[in-house]
């Protein structure tokens, strides 16, 4: 990440993170090399948040905006505003067509959505659970005579009237999009195709402007209340989302911008802002970081990583396992059940800018679930916070320099925090302040480090079988305490942790993914025939959405000849509830012989998953959906490679000492400036390593060593 001034350099990717609490910039020039730019968050124009981040970054290279943008080829978005829209469930008005009878079935939900997101706990009580807002309310569903039974038969024909009135009546109600999703239209979508048109007639004789959205153009998969809500989606949020990136593309070319920008989506691709199923965007920030780990591991030739990242709002874990992310194909969020592709990764409501409460009655200390967000806390001033949070500890503690937030931005009130700790905290629990901040720390460390563990031994593993990489604004502070005694492989902390997902998102290809659900059964010893027929299902299934990811990349101007398509499947032995994702060894199925390579390689990833001891044949074998992967590849930002110097750190990087709290004893800490330590340099604890983005924490009792890739390793001595 050289810091030189040089006019010369050519920059060609963007990368963006959009957080809760900052927006992140990431940008990377002709030779692969990068910088880092940070900035507040601004939920109500996105788009000022991140021209800051840009020019911020940017003025380490000696670049303005426009200088910059004039060269840029490709940007990526990463964000949580979608999210956020259905959190708060404050989407579109929309209107929804299922069939008559089933009018209720949105909102009664799975049973799962009414305790989604509980302690176990809660679970187990009825009394605790409850149901969210429908994101379609009742008035606004319709219902429409028809029924095809689970194998795709017609049942009862379609009854057309039906259509035409509940169309009429959702367009009388003035609602901003109309969403289709009938009982088993995967199987055979011929009646909610003709509804759809109807629907289109309808609107288009009222004069109106209004989107329909039928679930099999956008998701033909099994379960009919995760198909529903992601197509409410592409309605109810996803519009508005296209607003907002419409926004963010437009100020960008306000100063000097050629690109179109693509958005990171939950596959671990990248699609472009104009994608037809844009829902697929609605968590994407957390997904850059684990895609970035990724690559990283590639590079470097980690193949078992545990991604750990903590900005302001959460703590985000996924696992890399032999170099594969794991593809969760029907995830929840915001308390909906989905049906979208997401690399799999959970999430605790615990970050820097946490809140922390007292319950009345037992006294125990509560952190979260919600945040302060870019507000940071009660140290900053100007906040309006006054409801202590993690970032409070930090200054109190020592962690934090209150005159280098973002690099003096954010200057932060160490006597703010200190008194409302002690009026909310430490004196309702007898504690001093700093034990009470201590305290703090060390139970959220301890629930992050909780967590990690059960996540890896959950694979079946141990943590000493994983590289863990420590990344995000808040990440470095704390990864000492969620690492240690867990005896990781070892610790990785990169020296651009801060925008490790906006790197993340400079890493990915542009790439679309189309799934369709499939209910394919043979026995093993099944004939060379049968075999073979399967087959023909499965490549039908590839080929229709083949035509779907090549209309998308030619909407974006590119040709059939430059995508990369990878058919991919998901196979279970007969009778298993879980099934595995599966990248196709051959390009096309027509065979015995080609069954039987698909065979092969589930029964090859069965045994790595899981053990070879588990693979069990002699059931047979389903194949429960197609996949279509078509990639373009894009310039990648290149991983530094410097020479090693000694290990002890140039005089011209320490800047003095700070006292830092731990274990109840007030220790001088040595600070040092992040940039200006040398690959080699090796720092026994206590010491803080400052950077303008975040600060790398060693206490007593650990040492960390830079090596030549500006990768900090961690280690326990």
């Amino acid at each position: 990440m050289p810091l030189d001034k040089s006019n010369n350099r050519k920059v060609q990717v963007l990368g963006i993170d959009a957080g809760g609490t900052m927006t992140d910039t990431f940008f990377v020039d002709s030779e692969g090399e990068f910088v880092v730019g940070k900035a507040q968050s601004t939920p109500q124009n996105e788009a000022l948040g991140l021209i800051a981040s840009s020019k911020e970054g940017l003025e380490h290279w000696g670049l303005t905006l426009e200088e910059a943008l004039s060269g840029i080829q490709t940007g990526v978005y990463s964000g949580t505003a979608m999210l956020n829209r259905v959190v708060q469930r404050k989407g579109l008005r929309c209107g929804l067509i299922v069939n008559a009878g089933m009018e209720d079935f949105h909102r009664m939900g799975r049973a799962i959505q009414a305790y989604l997101g509980f302690a176990y706990e809660d679970r187990i009580h009825l009394n605790t659970h409850y149901y969210d807002e429908p994101l379609v309310p009742r008035h606004l569903t319709r219902g429409v005579m028809e029924r095809v039974d689970m194998s795709g038969t017609v049942v009862i024909p379609l009854r057309e009237d039906t259509a035409r009135q509940a169309a009429r009546d959702l367009i009388a109600q003035d609602v901003e999009g109309i969403v289709i999703s009938l009982l088993h239209s995967y199987r055979n979508p011929g009646h909610e195709r003709r509804v759809r048109d109807i629907v289109q007639e309808e609107v288009a004789a009222s004069g109106k402007s209004i989107p329909v959205f039928a679930s099999t153009d956008y998701y033909p998969v099994r379960k009919e209340t995760h198909r529903t809500n992601t197509t409410i989606l592409e309605a109810y949020a996803a519009e508005p989302s296209r607003q907002t990136l419409n926004k963010i593309s437009s100020a960008f070319k306000e100063n000097g911008s050629k690109f179109d920008f693509r958005v990171m989506a939950t596959h671990g691709g990248t699609i472009s802002w104009k994608a037809k199923e844009l829902a697929r965007t609605i968590v994407s920030g957390p997904i850059g970081g684990v895609v970035g780990a990724k690559y990283l591991g590639e590079v470097l030739g980690y193949s078992n990583i545990a991604c750990s990242d903590i900005g302001g709002t959460s703590f985000d874990v996924a696992l890399i396992t032999q170099n594969e992310l794991t593809i969760r194909n029907d995830p929840d969020m915001a308390r909906l059940v989905l049906s979208l592709p997401l690399v799999a990764m959970d999430s605790v409501g615990a970050g820097a800018g946490s809140f922390i409460r007292l319950d009345p009655y037992t006294k125990a200390i509560k952190l979260g679930p919600d945040s302060a967000g870019y507000r940071v806390g009660v140290c900053w001033a100007e906040s309006g916070i006054e409801t202590v949070t993690i970032s409070d500890c930090h200054v109190i503690l020592g962690y934090l320099n209150p005159d280098n937030f973002l690099g003096g931005q954010v200057k932060l009130d160490r006597e703010r925090a200190w008194s409302a700790m002690k009026e909310q905290i430490a004196d309702p629990l007898g504690l001093s302040v700093e034990d009470a901040a201590a305290g703090v720390i060390e139970l959220l460390d301890s629930d992050l480090r909780d967590y990690l563990r059960s996540m890896i031994s959950g694979k079946g593993s141990t943590p000493g079988n994983f590289v863990c990489f420590s990344y995000g604004g808040a990440g470095p502070v704390h990864t000492y305490g969620y690492t240690e005694g867990l005896g990781f492989e070892d610790v990785i902390v990169p020296a651009w942790a801060a925008g490790f997902s906006a790197f993340g998102c400079a890493a990915a290809d542009f790439e679309y993914r189309y799934d369709k659900s499939l209910d394919i059964n043979i026995a093993t010893d099944a004939s060379a025939d049968l075999k073979a027929n399967q087959a023909k299902t499965l490549q039908a299934a590839w080929e229709e959405l083949r035509e779907r990811v090549l209309e998308e990349f030619e909407i974006n101007g590119y040709s059939p000849d430059r995508v990369k398509l990878q058919p991919g499947f998901r196979m279970q032995y007969r009778g298993q509830l879980n099934d595995l994702e599966i990248e196709s060894p051959i390009t096309e199925a027509h065979s015995a012989e080609d069954w039987d390579k698909l065979v092969e390689a589930f029964n090859d990833t069965y045994g790595r998953v899981y053990a070879a001891s588990a693979r069990s044949p002699e059931l047979g074998y389903s194949v429960t959906g197609a996949i279509m992967r078509g990639t373009v590849p894009i310039p990648k930002p290149k991983i530094p490679k410097e020479e090693l110097q000694g290990e002890t750190p140039p005089e011209d990087a320490k800047l003095g000492t700070r006292k830092f709290y731990r274990h109840k004893t007030w220790v001088d800490a040595q600070l040092y400036q992040m940039e200006k330590l040398q690959p080699g340099n090796r720092i026994t604890g206590p010491a803080i390593i400052e950077s303008d983005a975040t600060t790398f924490v060693v206490p007593g009792g650990f040492e960390t060593f830079l090596d030549g890739h500006r990768l900090f390793h961690l280690k326990e001595v």
